[in-house]
């Protein structure tokens, strides 16, 4: 029953395409594809974890997970067409989504179900690169369901190896421990990505399918912290390369505060606070409030 109701989901996401892009590529305005789940497509995009969509060239696409009786947003993610790569993925840790109730799925890697099938690129290995998450499998281990959407393609990206097991696994480990720790965050907001604009690519990845999947040249990391009434964030910027041991020991110097990570990514992150309280936030950062030195 739940594979037919999957399939119907892509025929229904496949036909809202159709519909929106007149069946052509005429119309690159952003697309909204959801799952069936507690809140409508024009309420996901207004959570703080959300950046702005793109103006062109985007489809946006949110996975949710069944969470008892009601349905909870796993993670969403801006899918980049002429890509054939996401531009980023969000997810939150709160008193749902940090529960540690189960481990990594054997769910194999699939193309993603709502996204139309002329943008599948298969899901083999990447020559010469590692299938890196973007929402890491261990960022989702509340629930099977959500640890197995992780495997979906549009969530992931083609790294090399030394920095998928490397540096970027350092990152990912560091905050997914403060994500999880409720005396750090009562929610913390998470944008991960990978740079997939002209200039900011090292080349591409050509599928079995014909598909050109682009490489970033950068990868990125956004964090919101709420607690207690207050907001604290910091972004990080890396550069798609092997890291020494040198350099992943001083991982407090790749912090930099989400105002120049927007300059650096030209997107638009945690648009939805408050203005006051964005232009607060986003301008600087403390390295101790996030346990660097």
């Amino acid at each position: 029953m739940k594979d037919l109701f999957r399939l119907f989901l892509l025929a229904v996401a496949a036909l809202t395409l159709n519909i929106s892009c007149g069946g052509d590529d005429d119309d690159d305005s952003p697309q909204i594809v959801i799952v069936d789940g507690g809140e409508t497509s024009s309420d996901y995009p207004k959570r703080l974890e959300v950046p702005k969509l793109a103006e062109s060239d985007g489809i946006f696409i949110a996975h949710d997970a069944d969470y008892g009786s009601r349905k909870v947003m796993n993670y969403c993610l801006e899918f980049a067409p002429s890509a054939m790569h996401s531009r980023w993925v969000a997810f939150r840790f709160d008193g749902v989504t940090r529960q540690v109730s189960t481990g990594r799925s054997d769910e194999p890697f699939t193309d993603d179900p709502l996204l139309s099938t002329q943008y599948w690129v298969g899901s083999r290995s990447f020559n010469g690169y590692d299938r890196g998450h973007l929402c890491a499998s261990a960022d989702r281990y509340w629930s099977i369901e959500a640890n197995q959407q992780t495997f979906y393609m549009t969530n992931i990206s083609p790294q090399l190896n030394a920095f998928n097991t490397g540096i970027w696994a350092d990152y990912e480990n560091r905050f997914r421990a403060k994500g999880r720790d409720a005396t750090f965050a009562d929610t913390l907001y998470v944008v991960k990505g990978g740079t997939v604009a002209n200039g900011q690519t090292m080349g591409n990845v050509v599928r079995d399918n014909g598909r050109v999947v682009r490489v970033p040249k950068y990868y990125f990391m956004a964090f919101l912290r709420y607690r207690l009434g207050n907001y604290d964030a910091v972004g990080l910027w890396l550069e798609h390369r092997a890291y020494s041991s040198a350099e992943r020991n001083d991982l407090g110097a790749y912090l930099v505060s989400i105002d120049r990570l927007e300059e650096l990514t030209g997107i638009d992150f945690f648009h939805n606070l408050p203005d006051a309280v964005e232009e607060r936030t986003e301008a600087t950062f403390l390295k101790s409030i996030w346990g660097f030195n």
